[in-house]
């Protein structure tokens, strides 16, 4: 799965990488679902861990969503031997509601 996961994660992140702010804001709710995104692997990566979740900030500019993804995505990434299949499968729908609200 980390393989799987990790071609997923890059997936979202190199389409989305070059996009502009007139981009990220070009279609309500782009940078929402990239946030969740985001908010919703911290979770799992908190939980993988044994720590409690925490809100992910939003940051105050929409370009670096990508960036901020690539990194939870190497945290997550760090705990993939950890992870139950029921966290894989939260992971997996996650990624989807994104891509679908993204691409």
């Amino acid at each position: 799965m980390d393989r799987t996961l990790e071609r997923a994660i890059g997936r979202v992140v190199e389409g989305t990488r070059h996009w502009s702010s007139a981009r990220w804001s070009s279609r309500a709710g782009l940078a929402d679902a990239m946030h969740a995104l985001v908010q919703d692997l911290a979770d799992v990566c908190a939980e993988a861990e044994g720590e409690p979740k925490r809100e992910v900030p939003r940051l105050p500019n929409d370009p670096h969503l990508p960036d901020q993804l690539q990194v939870i995505g190497l945290d997550l990434l760090d705990q993939a031997d950890r992870l139950t299949e029921d966290q894989h499968a939260r992971i997996e729908a996650a990624i989807l509601r994104a891509r679908a609200a993204l691409f």
